[in-house]
């Protein structure tokens, strides 16, 4: 089988993709970009993501992935804040954002840009005249071929460095020390253990490169000489359509996929042989335990789970059969990891209490925030650092999540953790989609609001839901604010954008907490 990636239509084998990348290194080299400094890259995924970010490696800079649903104002800030002298992005989405730059924005930065294929163009409703290069703008594909060949192996990795959502503030960008060959040669294995990474595996990519868990697989999987398949976004019947047409081996995916596939027609789902699978493998969200245990039931003992964070990298890991041992667990500590839980006081919790989780991949090179090491340190505890989760280890040291610590609502004094009303919310059989949040309360402090995206064709009403929560959670977990909306401010990676739903209300209520 030959090692290529493809996209659509178009395809190119290992050692063409190569060429490309070495041939981006040379003229990112001319360009002024050095190590240490970032590559921006604005892109859906696509070839040219590939060949940017393994160019960067090549010179020893970090490849900068951009959100692509970003403001010009809030890509600009990246740009900058990266270092980068070099911005690679999509004509489209150079369309999106050019108007809305400030004269300045981009002084010193070279724009290459990348024509929008007929597959993006077609999978998220392009206008086709945003799709060339512009005139005037310099295209990646002509530039990239003017420049010097080289000899060169494909890098150990491609250091990219990830900024994070921006829940509160601006995005920070994780800046990870360049490895050793020591600390390469642990991650990689780790990237084995979590990814099952190797030549021959077939494997679909279907969420956004842009996100730190994606962005490591795909390039992974491509380094080590796979069949990649890039799809532009996630279908469900598509999916399973590719599994059987390819015979996939390999996904890598995210929960919310998981709830969309369980929600097609029984007919569809037996339609398609799913036998060639091997290795699932998912993380970046709760997943709720009758869904996962659904998609064992319904794929087989091949879905695995880890977690961790853009900090701190995959940490945890459990297969199917640990999962069954311990349902609802997220894994138990790799080899070379350690996890530990902590109270507010930095108290170290025994078995089975509830407090902030901190861990670490201990031959993972360490970080800092881009430009922000005091932020840095406010997440360490005896060398050990936090993503924010709460949760707690049972007696053969599995993990359980129950929240991120700034989602926990207090309420009357009481702890409530909306993840545990979410997974019951998505199992009602109208809803696609929703978010649990607290709001103000005059009497408790804060009450809970759950915003709910229906399924297509489903009308469901507050009392019904309610009503359906009441048979799942204690009543004091039901929201006494219910409210419907046809979308959810949520990025392709899963994760919805509370804030932009709960902000309101607090505005309103001329305070935070």
């Amino acid at each position: 089988m030959t090692a290529k990636v493809i996209s659509g239509n178009r395809e190119i084998d290992h050692q063409a993709l190569l060429g490309r990348a070495v041939k981006a290194a040379s003229g990112l080299r001319a360009l002024g970009a050095q190590a240490g400094e970032g590559v921006a890259i604005m892109l859906r995924n696509d070839f040219a993501f590939f060949e940017a970010s393994f160019a960067a490696a090549l010179i020893g800079a970090y490849a900068t992935p951009i959100n692509w649903h970003y403001t010009a104002e809030e890509t600009a800030y990246i740009v900058s804040d990266c270092n980068a002298r070099v911005l690679v992005i999509h004509a489209d989405l150079w369309a999106q954002i050019s108007p809305g730059l400030a004269k300045d924005a981009l002084d010193g930065v070279t724009v290459l840009v990348v024509a929008t294929p007929p597959e993006i163009a077609a999978a998220y409703g392009i206008d086709p005249a945003a799709c060339p290069v512009p005139d005037g703008m310099t295209d990646w594909d002509s530039w990239r071929e003017r420049q010097d060949a080289a000899d060169a192996s494909m890098p150990e990795a491609a250091i990219s460095m990830i900024y994070t959502s921006g829940t509160t503030g601006r995005p920070k960008g994780v800046r990870r020390a360049p490895p050793n060959a020591e600390s390469t040669a642990a991650v990689t294995n780790m990237v084995k253990v979590i990814f099952d990474t190797k030549p021959g595996m077939r494997t679909i990519v279907c969420g956004p490169m842009y996100h730190s868990a994606p962005n490591v697989y795909g390039l992974m999987a491509a380094r080590a000489g796979g069949f990649v398949i890039l799809e532009p976004r996630f279908d469900p019947e598509r999916l399973l359509a590719l599994i059987e047409e390819h015979r996939i081996s390999h996904v890598h995916m995210v929960p919310t996929m998981f709830v969309r596939l369980l929600k097609l027609p029984e007919e569809v789902r037996r339609r398609y042989d799913l036998s060639s699978l091997e290795f699932v493998v998912h993380a970046a969200a709760p997943c709720p335990p009758d869904v996962k245990s659904a998609m064992i039931d319904w794929w087989g003992p091949v879905i695995t789970e880890y977690y961790g964070g853009t900090e701190s990298g995959a940490v945890v890991f459990c297969t199917s059969e640990e999962w069954l041992a311990h349902p609802g667990t997220v894994g138990k500590a790799l080899a070379e990891a350690t996890v530990r839980i902590y109270d507010d006081d930095g108290t170290m919790l025994p078995t089975g209490e509830i407090g902030e989780v901190y861990m670490r991949l201990h031959p993972l090179p360490d970080f800092t925030y881009q430009g922000r090491d005091d932020e840095r340190r406010a997440i360490e505890r005896d060398g050990l650092i936090t993503c924010g989760d709460v949760g707690y280890l049972d007696a053969d040291g599995f993990l359980y999540l129950c929240d991120r610590k700034k989602d926990m609502v207090i309420s009357g004094g009481v702890n409530i953790y909306p993840a545990e009303i979410e997974a019951a919310l998505v199992a009602h059989p109208d809803v696609a989609d929703c978010a649990v949040f607290g709001i103000p309360d005059d009497e408790y402090g804060e009450s809970l609001a759950a915003v709910i995206q229906p399924r297509d064709g489903a009308a469901p009403d507050a009392q019904d839901i309610q009503l359906f929560l009441r048979e799942h959670v204690a009543g004091y977990m039901v929201p006494k604010l219910i409210e419907f909306q046809t979308t959810l401010p949520r990025e392709d990676s899963g994760k919805i954008f509370k804030r932009k739903l709960r902000d309101p209300y607090w505005t309103a209520a001329g305070r935070q907490i």
